[in-house]
């Protein structure tokens, strides 16, 4: 009678010996790109997979969350449940989140199922695999949960397409480009270590618990179908890292120096989120710096970074600036949505005075000192019949791609700007952070599409901002202030019957 196996060499024989080694073609041949970039491993077996998940188990498991999910935005749908939702302001959170995190996932899913082929051992490419079909279902699971919001709000249409053109999306794109366009192990690093370990809690737990707090269920519903998801990829990218340092010594330093890198490019692209939560939530549940002392600070600087001293990684490089902006960088990026909102895709709005006293509270160090001001002028204009806006084009960081209103460390007042000159041409950066990442490699990031500089050359739909809105895909009611926009009145009017039937089904 057959023994029956233990778990482990169970999940063994389902997985990795169904492994081979070519024989009749070179390996180097079959996995082309495990080796330029200096890495070195001597033992593919070594990775471990502490889900020991089988594809079987894998779609059951997944089929089962499914099942819930489109359960929940059926009944949302058919109960009219958008008239549920906090205020209609905080849709234009939604509509920066379909538009800069959505198009990410897919981008996540396209290179993990590149990684799942070209990776040499069966454990990562499995491990690759199943993340890249997450990434995929998150993708469609978010473009669902949203999509119902679409049939009475402006915003939520041609977002694929925004992602590719809207100059505030240039900086979540040219991220994800700039990973797509590294070696399978930067990869890794970039998106399975520092983007998904690192920092995927501050995008999604504080903002799926917003989410549910302001209402909306189906976005909360999805946070939650996808967090186990998001709790393997922390996984994976822990075991990334961890599977690069044991392998050889040499590792160590090339892996330090993309930590220091991907850290930094993956902190400016969760500035939008930081703007997302302390300014775009009606019901505010955390502050951008709540979350960032705890998910950050504590649970990674506290926590993973002592233990990765063991194998010789460092903190990374400029965490104490990103560290340092906390008090400050929800408020600039917000800041400067605001006075560029004729060209975004969603609303802006001056604070309530109720939401600037919450502000006072959070940052008593720096709102009402440095951004109550800025506030109460544009309420002020506002009041007068007016709306203020930027009179021009700002220039961008050559490395993130965000405009250059960020300051100067330990001086909120003076705009940073530094600048280094590459074959006879200067290119400027909003911070020592993305300088270093550009003098490191010059020839990748020379070729950054900049938005401002291709409106200026004449390569988005035209000279004027009517033209270059067309070309972004928006439409009218998309943007600008949002008191009496499209949104605005249609959330007036459909409460406005709501309450009259209301009172007839009473009377």
């Amino acid at each position: 009678m057959a023994k029956k196996l233990p778990m482990k060499q169970r999940y063994a024989a389902l997985t990795r010996d169904v492994h081979w080694d070519p024989t009749y073609v070179d390996a180097a041949a079959v996995f082309p790109h495990t080796s330029f970039e200096g890495i070195k491993i001597h033992d593919w077996s070594k990775w471990e997979d502490p889900f020991r998940l089988t594809v079987d188990a894998y779609h059951k498991y997944q089929a089962e969350k499914d099942k819930r999910l489109y359960a929940v935005l059926d009944g949302f749908a058919q109960s009219q449940g958008h008239l549920t939702v906090a205020d209609a302001r905080y849709f234009n959170a939604m509509k920066l989140f379909l538009q800069g995190v959505t198009p990410l996932e897919y981008q996540a899913h396209r290179h993990f199922a590149y990684l799942s082929r070209h990776l040499n051992g069966a454990g990562p490419r499995f491990a690759a695999l199943c993340e890249s079909i997450d990434e995929l279902r998150h993708t469609q699971t978010e473009i669902h949960a949203l999509s119902n919001y679409n049939k009475y709000y402006p915003g939520f249409h041609n977002w694929s397409q925004m992602h590719d053109r809207v100059w505030y999306l240039s900086v979540p794109k040219s991220f994800f480009d700039d990973a797509l366009a590294a070696g399978p192990f930067e990869f890794l690093i970039a998106i399975g270590f520092s983007f998904e370990y690192l920092l995927t809690n501050l995008l999604f737990v504080p903002f799926m618990s917003a989410a549910s707090f302001n209402g909306d269920l189906p976005t909360m519903t999805f946070g939650f179908s996808a967090q186990s998801d998001e709790s393997r990829h922390m996984t994976f990218g822990l075991e990334s890292i961890k599977f690069l340092l044991e392998q050889d010594e040499a590792n160590v330093p090339i892996v330090q120096g993309w930590i220091d890198k991907w850290f930094w490019r993956a902190y400016r692209v969760t500035g939008l989120v930081a703007a997302m939560m302390d300014y775009m939530l009606p019901r505010k549940v955390m502050s951008w710096k709540e979350a960032f002392e705890l998910y950050f600070e504590e649970q990674m600087m506290g926590g993973l970074f002592p233990d990765l001293a063991f194998y010789g990684i460092n903190p990374p490089r400029h965490v104490e600036q990103a560290i340092a902006e906390k008090d400050l960088l929800s408020h600039q990026l917000y800041w400067t949505l605001y006075q560029f909102g004729f060209a975004a895709g969603f609303t802006t709005t001056v604070p309530e005075p109720a939401e600037m006293d919450w502000h006072s509270q959070q940052y008593p160090e720096t709102f009402d000192k440095y951004y109550r001001p800025l506030w109460n002028k544009a309420r002020r204009i506002q009041e007068s019949g007016g709306r203020f806006f930027f009179q021009g084009l700002p220039q961008l960081c050559q490395t993130c791609q965000i405009p250059m209103t960020l300051t100067e460390p330990g001086d909120p007042t003076t705009i940073a700007q530094r600048s280094s000159v590459f074959d006879g041409e200067r290119y400027n950066f909003c911070s020592d952070g993305c300088k270093w990442i550009f003098d490191r490699e010059p020839e990748k990031y020379r070729q950054a599409w900049l938005p401002v500089h291709q409106i200026y050359q004449g390569n988005c739909g035209g000279p004027t901002v009517p033209e270059v809105l067309t070309w972004y895909g928006m439409e009218e009611g998309d943007n600008g202030e949002y008191v009496g926009s499209v949104e605005h009145r249609n959330w007036q009017r459909w409460h406005a019957q709501l309450s009259q039937q209301t009172a007839s089904v009473g009377g």
